[in-house]
């Protein structure tokens, strides 16, 4: 039984939506892996910055001041005190 010109637009606006739903996750998982990239980042930039500090120390340079690196509240965690 042929599809009719219905069954065929119908069909073409699934495979559309799924495309995009394709799309939308592929660029959530993208998203994941460019924001663990970043933080792995700066923690090997803080790691250097603490290994400049040491070395600074050891041959007597007066060390740089710098900022240190602001935690964001959504990534603390929550410790609740148990009342007695």
């Amino acid at each position: 039984m042929p599809l009719g010109f219905e069954g065929v637009s119908l069909s073409i606006i699934i495979a559309t939506l799924a495309a995009i739903v394709y799309s939308l996750r592929v660029l959530v998982v993208l998203e994941r892996r460019i924001s663990r990239i970043d933080l792995n980042m700066e923690r090997m930039t803080e790691r250097i910055l603490f290994e400049e500090g040491r070395i600074e120390k050891a041959l007597k340079i007066k060390p740089i001041k710098v900022k240190k690196r602001s935690i964001k509240k959504s990534t603390k965690k929550k410790v609740s005190k148990k009342k007695k």
